[in-house]
């Protein structure tokens, strides 16, 4: 019953209550029978010991629970901007969103950065106006704040009775009534009144903007609307609906997570506005069968041939790897074999299981549209496609930003380098922006990932539940190197080896790309009658190349390499001369076209009370930052900065030293920009 089931994310900026919400969700539908508080470490979606411990989300945690014969898969996200990673995987399988919005802060920096994540990926969505009963809460001020920085028409479904300390409950404008939680029994009853009078006026008021809202977008309500008939309340769901999976508008309720006001008219709205599995676009993949990659668009259908999308991996000390899946089309069996159509290799699903945060229970199979973790599968990684050798169609694999921060670790004795190796290839399995390599130089172990939390959270799994004993240096900044003009060279090889001669000839160009626009590398020149291998050779020396740079040794970024011709000799041509060539050929181009160290550059917001903003504007400009803006919000002022990564160490300190501990800050890397000075201090 595809219709009656909702695969959805709990969205927002960090201490929004995502997760507070989500854990109100599960009580409700008697999914739990007691409601754990994050401050008191007892969350049931953060079940790891580290998210416990400093109450956020760090893993996207999926369970599944059910709602009047609805059945409602949640993923619960992390709001933290070094965990990007793990939100926008998660909103690449879901067919619908909750984007919780705190009614005291309205659209917070790390707001922004899941909206446009949504966008990118087309979710649909509602919002929860949390913190109803908070001092300076504004539902219409931060209504208003949503529809302004994001451009979309934001739908009222209530208007609140009373804000901040004086917030009672919410009018609905659907069914016209007043509705209040009971604080005795943890807000499980309610009581629906009719209006009072004293707030009859406002309630038609926003009741007349609901229904021309919803009017407008539909064209038979349009019509009963102007011919002055009365549209019913299942009419006006119905357009809801329709028009929340358009994405024409965004609906809006309202509540107090933290105690327990509004959660149940939210879950009503999960069901009965956010889509279903069938009515969300079909997903796109590439068949990779035929003489070319061809776009194929794959229905959900039970009956289809099989088709998952591994969105996340969680490793499992007595299970081993967890393959979080996305079903999009037919149906897998418990047991059965599946086929990796990327690594072109068939793997067999021992166990299927049906998963609560960190607890499980079996299922015999898994369909189309529903969410389940496979066990068994060791070749699988974050973004392959599992279906079937009858249908080898890729879906979309997911890309991830670039590691922007490093520290060197090494084993504390040489027992635990093969531990700590294990470990090391556990996590970046796990996580794809966690990384690591050894330095060709100084053959330290270096580690990369988005920031300091994000690594701090990382070096502690490994101390703490891989049982690693390591020495961790300070962080460092992850360069790239990059060319700044175009180069052309044609380079020739010669090198009698055995007693037999190897000869290659390459002319190839090196110019810039766009910033952001990442590495490409293409061939012009004409290789009819040159054997594959031959031109396999020349690309992969190219592209080992560009990952082991130009002159300092780090990966090159934005930068095209074109190959305009080959000198191939039938009897002394070799894919080794070839390949040797290549790199050759490369390093003298890129000598050639002023190549440039460029450094990772961030995005800095920060939260201040107004009286410190000169102070925290200074401290950003002192590290070489520049102010991009400012906006006042009613809990203080929100600074909008860009500075150099490796200027931001330590600067958490500094901000609350000079803000009295009142400030806070997030960082997001934007984008990498030559360095000034080269590498000089770098180090």
């Amino acid at each position: 019953m595809l219709e009656k089931m909702r695969n959805i994310g709990i969205m927002a900026h960090i201490d929004a209550g995502k997760t507070t919400t989500t854990e109100r969700i599960l009580y409700y539908t008697k999914k739990i029978h007691k409601i754990g508080e994050i401050d008191d470490g007892q969350a049931t979606m953060d079940w790891m010991a580290q998210e416990q411990e400093r109450g956020i989300t760090i893993c996207s945690a999926a369970t599944t629970t059910y709602w009047k014969d609805y059945q409602i898969n949640i993923i619960d996200t992390p709001g933290h901007v070094d965990f990007t990673a793990e939100v926008e995987r998660s909103l690449r399988v879901l067919d619908g969103a909750v984007a919780v919005i705190c009614a005291v802060d309205g659209v917070q920096p790390q707001t922004e950065t899941v909206w446009h994540q949504a966008d990118k990926f087309k979710v649909p969505r509602i919002c929860f106006m949390n913190k109803m009963d908070r001092i300076g809460a504004d539902f219409f001020g931060s209504m208003a704040d949503v529809a302004e920085k994001f451009g979309v028409n934001c739908l009222a479904l209530q208007i609140p009775i009373g804000e901040g300390a004086d917030f009672e409950g919410v009018i609905d404008l659907l069914n016209m009534k007043e509705i209040r939680w009971n604080a005795e029994d943890e807000g499980e009853t309610f009581e629906i009144t009719e209006i009072a009078s004293e707030r009859k006026a406002q309630a038609d008021e926003w009741h007349e903007k609901l229904v021309d809202a919803v009017a407008s977008s539909d064209d038979a309500l349009a019509e009963l609307y102007l011919e002055g008939k009365e549209i019913t309340v299942d009419q006006l769901k119905k357009a809801i609906r329709k028009g929340t999976i358009e994405r024409t508008f965004v609906p809006f309720v309202m509540g107090s997570a933290r105690h327990n006001q509004g959660v149940q008219p939210l879950i009503d709205a999960i069901v009965d506005y956010l889509p279903c599995p069938t009515e969300v676009p079909p997903a796109e993949g590439l068949h990779i069968k035929r003489d070319k990659e061809e776009k194929v668009s794959v229905p959900c259908d039970i009956k289809g041939m099989p088709l998952g999308l591994v969105f996340k991996i969680q490793y499992d000390r007595e299970m081993g790897s967890l393959c979080y899946v996305r079903m999009y089309s037919g149906k897998i069996t418990s047991g059965s074999q599946v086929f990796n159509v990327g690594k072109k290799k068939r793997e067999r699903v021992n166990r299927i299981l049906r998963m609560h945060a960190d607890k499980s229970e079996p299922m015999d199979s898994v369909s189309a549209g529903d969410i389940a973790v496979f066990i068994g599968l060791k070749l699988a990684q974050t973004g392959d496609t599992l279906g079937s050798e009858g249908m080898p169609v890729t879906l979309e694999s997911l890309k991830f930003p670039e590691p922007v921060i490093s520290i060197a670790i090494e084993p504390e004795s040489l027992s635990d380098r093969d531990k700590l190796n294990e470990t090391l290839a556990i996590l970046s399995k796990e996580d794809p922006t966690f990384t690591s390599h050894e330095d060709a130089e100084t053959g330290q172990l270096i580690i990369s990932g988005m920031g300091e939390l994000h690594l701090d959270v990382l070096v502690t799994r490994m101390k703490d539940d891989f049982k690693v004993n390591a020495r961790v240096g300070n962080p460092q900044v992850t360069y790239r190197e990059a060319v700044t003009a175009t180069a052309e060279v044609t380079e020739n090889f010669s090198k009698v080896l055995a007693g037999k001669e190897n000869t290659a000839g390459i002319t190839l160009k090196v110019e810039p790309r766009e910033q952001g626009a990442g590495n490409s590398y293409s061939i012009t020149a004409s290789t009819k009658d040159i054997p594959e291998e031959i031109i396999e050779a020349v690309k992969s020396s190219c592209e080992a190349a560009l990952s082991s740079g130009i002159r300092y040794g780090y990966p090159c970024t934005d930068t095209a390499i074109t190959v305009t011709n080959l000198d191939w000799n039938e009897l002394t041509s070799t894919p080794f001369a070839f390949e040797a060539c290549a790199a050759q050929a490369f390093d003298h181009a890129c000598a050639k076209a002023s190549p440039e160290l460029l450094e990772p550059v961030m995005n800095v917001d920060i939260t201040c009370p107004k009286e410190f903003v000169g102070d925290a504007m200074s401290q950003v400009t002192q590290r070489g930052g520049m102010i991009m803006g400012q906006d006042s919000k009613s809990s203080g002022e929100l600074i909008h900065a860009q500075a150099p990564m490796a200027k931001m160490f330590g600067f958490s300190t500094n901000l609350r030293s000079v803000t009295q501990g009142r400030a806070s800050f997030s960082l997001e890397f934007s984008h990498f920009q030559i360095k000034q000075g080269g590498l000089g201090n770098a180090y």
